[in-house]
């Protein structure tokens, strides 16, 4: 060979090296991490993921972590543990939820459950379910709501169903037909309740639970509530059913209606608009931004309901006055540990939000951005069983 063949051959191998160490960095999109509290010592929860939904259609679903133990919150953390993942992902987080050693994430528009490593965010599989919408879980199974049909508002929609997963093969093993578009489900004395919007056929809503006996996996009844239902929150220790109604967002508003699951009859309503709720202890914390179409606004309220005595506080859980500052209120979640209170605000829909954390008397502790839309948040304990 002569020394200029070498010399180039040289260069080309050093380009070609140059060349493909760019390529791998471009392949590995790196978090981004920011402190923003004082390391904590804690027994049980170890941190929280947050699910960012994404406007749909940007394929901008994202996964952020904060770690109690530093005090440190990282954006954007499944792009940088899984570089392998095509579309990292997908379009549209709904849900998430950890179960066992394993973290599923429902990604609606993508159709299909993501499911990680709990500790690592690890991908593991994904599970293709067309147009799923939330998850919950009993004994070995998980139970996925599915809209069935493809994301389109229609009058003549399909009916939605429910998955069943193993949660040791990951496969869907079955499926039970409910009513149309169904929301959040829950699960009560053998039974699964499911939540039917049937958003896609406004303005003909459902106004339908749906119940499931769950040793049979087959539809048992329908309980008739109000239109357009969507979150739903058990309280097991009363044996009741909380679902909110999202209205037509018009003349009729959002409601919470309060189902006794020993008789699975609507017993009543708290006579407050919601978009998400959650239960710890005895107080039901709720969150709404409710649109309006007449005046084209939303109003924004924050509750406590008392399920307990059975009554609507008259204050906010947020105390300290800096509820002014929440622009959309979306995501809401309480540390079962240390009964932190954590309130997601989705800002314009389009750009990064925001998490708010409150400690358990309602002054604000921290706030951070997070990728856009921030929706469902998941507690990670410090080891998966």
């Amino acid at each position: 060979m002569t020394r200029s063949k070498h010399i180039y051959l040289i260069l080309l191998l050093t380009l070609l090296a140059t060349f493909s160490s760019c390529h791998q960095d471009e392949d590995i999109i790196p978090s981004v991490q920011e402190k923003v509290t004082s390391p904590e010592q804690t027994a049980q929860i170890k941190g929280f993921y947050v699910l960012n939904e994404g406007s749909m259609g940007s394929n901008k679903c994202t996964l952020d972590y904060f770690d109690y133990t530093t005090g440190i919150y990282s954006r954007n953390i499944f792009a940088e543990r899984n570089p392998g993942v095509v579309q990292e992902l997908g379009d549209v987080g709904n849900d998430i939820s950890i179960y066992g050693n394993k973290l599923y994430a429902v990604v609606n528009c993508s159709h299909f459950v993501e499911v990680m490593d709990a500790r690592t965010a690890r991908h593991i599989t994904q599970i293709s379910i067309p147009n799923c919408r939330n998850i919950v879980f009993d004994g070995p199974y998980a139970y996925v709501s599915s809209y069935a049909g493809p994301v389109l508002i229609d009058p003549n929609a399909r009916l939605g169903y429910v998955a069943r997963i193993d949660t040791a093969t990951l496969q869907v093993v079955d499926s039970c037909t409910v009513g149309y578009q169904p929301e959040q489900m829950a699960v009560m004395n053998g039974k699964l309740y499911v939540a039917n919007s049937g958003g896609y056929r406004a303005p003909n809503y459902d106004s339908r639970v749906s119940v499931i006996n769950l040793n049979t996996f087959q539809h048992e009844k329908d309980i008739d509530v109000a239109i357009n239902l969507h979150r739903m929150v058990s309280d097991k220790k009363r044996g009741k059913i909380y679902v909110s109604s999202r209205g037509n967002y018009a003349e009729t508003g959002s409601d919470i209606y309060v189902i006794d699951a020993s008789s699975d009859n609507v017993v009543g309503s708290l006579s407050v608009p919601c978009s998400s709720m959650t239960l710890s202890g005895d107080s039901l914390y709720i969150v709404s931004s409710e649109w309006n179409n007449a005046s084209a606004s939303y109003k924004t309220t924050f509750a406590i309901y008392d399920v307990a005595r059975g009554q609507l506080l008259p204050h906010s859980f947020i105390t300290d006055g800096s509820e002014t500052s929440i622009d959309k209120p979306y995501g809401l979640a309480v540390n079962p540990e240390n009964g932190d209170i954590l309130v997601t605000d989705a800002a314009d829909y389009i750009t990064p939000g925001t998490l708010r954390c409150y400690d358990k008397r309602g002054a604000l502790r921290w706030k951070v951005m997070t990728g856009d839309i921030p929706s469902s948040i998941a507690f990670s304990p410090f080891s998966a069983k």
